[in-house]
């Protein structure tokens, strides 16, 4: 694809600072951009842009002089990102079932469905119009996959679950894996039935190898917009709310109640059973132990707010000169008890 500068500003809703008549041919990183890409720059990566091979760079809207011609737009990242849409279009398959598919009973096929080689739908599923479902996945008997939805190859919809429109399923992920629910007596591990399901709204995003385990009874249920990241935990009976971001590695126990518009970064872990409140923020490795309000910025194990966290941190790497002065103390003291006796 080629388009100009001028081009990519109008598609974007940007403006042009220097030649609208350059050829943009790609788009890459500041760093592997070459002399027919664009890339984009934000702080604190604006200097190290300038001196880039790029075309062209976009840049946020007040951005002062800049050496190279610019498309200036309010959210570069947001802009770039439908660049690399526009740059990459969706691979299109034929609409249809592979005669190497297997459709079980009673099934219920939407429109302009895509069904590859080697996927399994069971006996009563129900797939919207549009849904794409890659080889070796599997949808379970009574599950329903929403309209536009894609789910990719060895991922696992388990029975009764409901994955709702526009939702995208990455590789190896499972939806509905029993949840780890078990009674113990005289050392006897027994396992307790898992009869609830899963509900995955609309717009949600399940990474590769997440497991999200169905309820003991009733739903486990991850709220519309939420983006999952690879690798994560979400135990059975927890309710995640609309728009929460959670990052690699994570891991959510059982019946935990999370708000709308929270952030786990990678490494995240709870106990089950409390509520963490909405708009919130957790950095990387934090550790869960109990309710937590709405609004905050929080690090560490035990979490505590991010600014104590980091002045402990800080704190921290002068604990070996502190313990070498406590030593000469305990030394002096020492001397001077025998001296005073």
């Amino acid at each position: 694809m080629k388009k100009t500068l001028q081009e990519l500003a109008e598609f974007v809703g940007g403006r042009v600072a220097g030649d609208p008549s350059v050829l943009i041919q790609g788009l890459d990183n500041i760093e592997g951009a070459g002399p027919r890409d664009l890339t984009f720059a934000v702080e604190p990566h604006i200097d190290e842009a300038r001196s880039c091979k790029a075309a062209a760079v976009m840049l946020p809207e007040g951005t002062g002089d800049f050496p190279k011609p610019a498309l200036y737009v309010e959210e570069p990242r947001a802009a770039f990102a439908r660049l690399l849409e526009l740059f990459t279009p969706k691979l299109d398959f034929p609409a249809g079932v592979s005669d190497k598919a297997h459709i079980g009973e009673d099934v219920t096929l939407g429109e302009g469905v895509v069904i590859m080689p080697f996927a399994v739908v069971d006996d009563h599923a129900v797939i919207g119009d549009r849904v794409t479902l890659y080889p070796h996945t599997y949808i379970g008997q009574y599950a329903e996959v929403g309209e536009d939805s894609v789910v990719y190859s060895g991922a696992t919809v388990r029975e009764h679950c409901h994955v709702g429109r526009r939702c995208v399923i990455h590789c190896s992920a499972v939806i509905g894996s029993d949840g780890f629910g078990f009674t113990t007596k005289d050392g006897v591990h027994t396992k307790v039935p898992q009869v609830g399901n899963v509900v995955l709204e609309d717009d949600v995003e399940i990474g590769a190898h997440d497991g999200i385990d169905r309820a003991a009874m009733g739903s486990t249920v991850i709220g519309h917009g939420t983006k999952i990241d690879n690798l994560v935990h979400i135990g059975h009976n927890c309710k995640i709310g609309p728009n929460c971001l959670i990052v690699a590695q994570t891991g959510i126990s059982g019946s935990t109640i999370v708000g709308h518009n929270v952030t786990f970064g990678g490494q995240v872990g709870t106990v089950g059973h409390i509520h963490i409140g909405a708009n919130s923020v957790y950095a990387a490795r934090s550790g869960i132990i109990g309710n937590m309000p709405e609004g905050v910025f929080c690090a560490g194990f035990p979490v505590q707010p991010h600014t104590e966290w980091l002045r402990m941190q800080a704190a921290m790497k002068h604990l070996p000169e502190l313990q070498k002065k406590l030593k000469q103390m305990e030394k002096r003291l020492a001397r001077y008890e025998k001296e005073n006796g």
